[in-house]
């Protein structure tokens, strides 16, 4: 089956190879515009289409022959410069698949007590102002955050999260990770997301929290050291909550 649309034959085949496309450029608009290169996106579309008229539109042979030596070098300039991003999508995508026999980590803790410790320390720690990272693993294992920090492997507990994070611990200085019900390690440093888009309210652990959900699928809890709010960041979002409302099927 096909349609014909002035010069060009439209095919069921076609179509398909269109919409793969615009999916694909769908993911490369939403990486760059996490990167903070939103507009060289537009740039890059701008020069594809340009090409696309030139070489197969109006058959300019002098003038297609540079924009495809330009397009030629300027795909692997735009491989080394953003090799970073490619290999964080090529880790999202390979680490899809949640292996639950093969989990590290084991504990005696329900969900509901992690969850109600996990409350009870933001609680606390809100009301105290005492800034806080908490990182809940998903599916995607977390193993390059957690050698960056100081393991703990230990049995969770709200009073050794108020303590962590307690001012001028050592390990207070950055998140912790928590996998299977116990606190994994802790003082682990995150990526920073490169969003513009953050509000301005919205301090360091904040964007770290939304960058290690942009490349993962963990939940970010984090607790504001200036204002005492709790916030709770999924994939490229973050809202602030109450510490009740943290383990909510709408967050």
């Amino acid at each position: 089956m096909a349609f014909e649309l002035g010069v060009f034959e439209i095919g069921l085949k076609d179509i398909i190879d269109i919409l793969i496309v615009g999916v694909m450029m769908y993911w490369v608009f939403k990486l760059l515009k996490r990167s903070g290169a939103v507009n060289l996106f537009w740039g890059i579309l701008m020069i594809v289409v340009t090409w696309f008229f030139v070489c197969f539109v109006f058959d300019l042979e002098l003038t297609g022959a540079i924009f495809n030596y330009l397009v030629s070098i300027g795909a692997i300039a735009l491989i080394v410069i953003f090799q970073e991003e490619i290999r964080n999508l090529i880790y999202r995508f390979g680490s899809r698949v949640s292996w639950q026999k093969f989990r590290r980590y084991s504990s005696d803790a329900t969900e509901a007590e992690m969850r109600q410790c996990i409350i009870s320390a933001c609680r606390h720690m809100s009301r105290s102002k005492t800034g806080a990272l908490i990182v809940l693993q998903g599916s995607n294992d977390l193993r390059e955050v957690e050698d960056t920090g100081e393991y703990l492997n230990a049995r969770i507990s709200s009073r050794l999260l108020e303590n962590i994070f307690f001012k001028n611990t050592p390990l207070h200085d950055g998140a912790v990770i928590i996998a299977e019900h116990k606190i994994v390690a802790a003082a682990c440093i995150l990526p920073i997301s490169k969003d513009t888009d953050i509000p301005a309210n919205f301090g360091l652990r904040h964007r770290a929290a939304l960058g290690i959900c942009e490349k993962t699928d963990a939940t970010a809890i984090v607790v504001s050291e200036e204002t005492g709010r709790i916030s709770v960041a999924k994939g490229s979002t973050i809202k602030e909550v109450t510490a009740e409302e943290l383990f909510q099927d709408s967050i």
